[in-house]
């Protein structure tokens, strides 16, 4: 199933061209982080650290729901909206 993927990340959002959104196979979470993956390989360095652990900085919700990070296994339908977000850090 086709998964809307909605980026609030700038440094993604430059790898994927200036999108602010794309489209994803998958039928879980984590399997269309998989996909984002997939599809452009330098993703991968963003999202997950060198053990494929999300990074701390990096926050995913399905529907503007908070979903922790061990959820990837969270399904998903073709109705959901999976949102993919940085902190922002300053000083």
């Amino acid at each position: 199933m086709s998964i809307k993927v909605e980026i609030f990340y700038p440094e993604l959002r430059r790898l994927l061209g200036g999108s602010e959104e794309v489209r994803v196979e998958g039928g879980t979470v984590g399997e269309c982080l998989d996909e984002l993956i997939r599809q452009h390989p330098d993703v991968r360095r963003l999202l997950f650290d060198s053990r494929g652990h999300l990074l701390k900085k990096v926050y995913v919700y399905v529907n503007a729901e908070g979903l922790y990070k061990a959820e990837m296994s969270k399904p998903v339908r073709d109705t959901d909206v999976l949102i993919i977000a940085v902190l922002a850090a300053g000083g």
